[in-house]
């Protein structure tokens, strides 16, 4: 509709209220884009650090000694001459079977040999008469050879009478069982007035030698090749300590206070999991460790001259099941694919992935995305020293899946 037809007083008002609007619209500034904000993230520069490599394996201990006490002889069990779950002595007295039946053949093989070293007399005796006889022909040759052979036959009847005893008092020793070796005894597996068999080998009870115990290792094929890899690529050195060390993490996560010593890895290959068996040896004074019992094994690798620790919380888990970092590059973060090894104190030993001087991020990851534009804060770890490096020389978790650098 034209202004003109309208009245002069609504004319006006139009032309007023467009006056207004241009105004307005020429007092407008275009709005300026500011600059992105900055999303302040914790982060650390990756260093390289000298680091004692160290790989956490299952184990199960086992004594040093273990002696079954079995009965020897049949009878019936007198009495138990030991407290069940005490330390013992070797040659100690444990329990006594009735010793009657065998006392009385101790005799019986006793009067046996008496017999026979009274025959022999007399057989020697005449034996050495029928000598003299053969000389002057009073005697016949065969009459000589037979007093010569029955002298010979109760010299054989000596022995066996002799023999005889020995395995008399043999087993009236039996009836005495005594423990073979310095240990603690478990529980009593008879009764007194149970009877135990020798045909069967009665287990009576059971000694282990705990001051010093063994703590069995298997490991794969696969892992032993990745760390012979390692070494021939001087990726991982050997410690200066010589023997490789090995630490036992109890139940409750604490590090057990006596370092074993790995005696040997094993020579033959479990051809039903494939694994090798190793086998560390550890003080056991307060007899902490257990036969039977399982425990985490932290055992010693090697040195890695030029480790890169990134902390735990660091890493990252992508959907398809790898490990990322967050790296900050010319102020923007950008997710990096790595490879990671065995957990060290709190950090991560990563074999691939990141170079030294690399900063990375270890907190605010809820407000940041690739390519975002990020305020660098030094991390500050709780409890950590000013300046400290992530991780340590120590300590180790469970054993990395990805092959080492090389």
């Amino acid at each position: 509709m034209s202004i003109l037809r309208l009245p002069a007083r609504q004319q006006v008002r139009v032309l007023l209220l467009s006056s207004l609007v241009m105004l307005a619209a020429c007092g407008e500034k275009p709005q300026q884009a500011g600059g992105e904000m900055k999303v302040p993230v914790s982060v650390v520069t990756v260093e390289p650090t000298p680091t004692e490599v160290f790989v956490e394996l299952p184990g199960r201990v086992e004594a040093i000694k273990e002696a079954e006490i079995r009965a020897r002889v049949n009878g019936i069990v007198q009495e138990i001459n030991f407290e069940q779950g005490s330390d013992v002595k070797s040659g100690q007295l444990l329990f006594t079977i009735d010793p009657a039946p065998y006392i009385a053949q101790r005799d019986q093989a006793a009067a046996q040999l008496k017999n026979a070293e009274a025959d022999i007399r007399s057989a020697r005796l005449f034996a050495d008469r029928y000598a003299k006889l053969i000389k002057a022909n009073a005697v016949s040759r065969q009459e000589y050879d037979n007093a010569v052979a029955q002298a010979g036959q109760a010299e054989a009847a000596v022995a066996a009478a002799k023999a005889a005893l020995q395995s008399a008092n043999i087993n009236l020793g039996y009836t005495r069982v005594e423990s073979p070796i310095d240990g603690r005894i478990g529980r009593s597996m008879v009764t007194e007035g149970a009877l135990v068999s020798a045909a069967s080998a009665t287990q009576m009870a059971t000694v282990q030698q705990l001051d010093r115990v063994y703590v069995d290792i298997p490991r794969s094929v696969n892992q032993l090749a990745q760390l012979r890899r390692a070494m021939a690529e001087g990726v991982l050195t050997r410690s200066a300590e010589g023997d490789a060390l090995a630490y036992v993490l109890l139940e409750d996560g604490a590090e057990y206070e006596h370092p074993g010593k790995l005696l040997f890895s094993g020579v033959s290959v479990d051809p039903g999991t494939g694994q090798v068996s190793l086998r560390a040896e550890f003080e056991n004074p307060d007899q902490i460790l257990l036969p039977g019992m399982y425990v985490r094994v932290r055992l010693q690798q090697g040195m890695d001259e030029k480790a890169l620790l990134v902390p735990q919380q660091a890493i990252q888990r992508t959907s398809d099941g790898l490990n990322s970092v967050y790296v900050v590059r010319e102020g923007k973060v950008q997710p990096v694919a790595v490879s990671v090894g065995p957990q060290i104190k709190g950090s991560f030993l990563v074999y691939k992935g990141l170079n030294p001087g690399d900063v990375v991020v270890v907190e605010g990851f809820q407000k940041i995305r690739p390519g975002a534009a990020v305020q660098p804060i030094p991390w500050k770890q709780a409890g950590a020293k000013p300046g400290s490096q992530p991780g340590g020389p120590a300590g180790a978790q469970p054993e990395p899946e990805a092959t080492p650098k090389g």
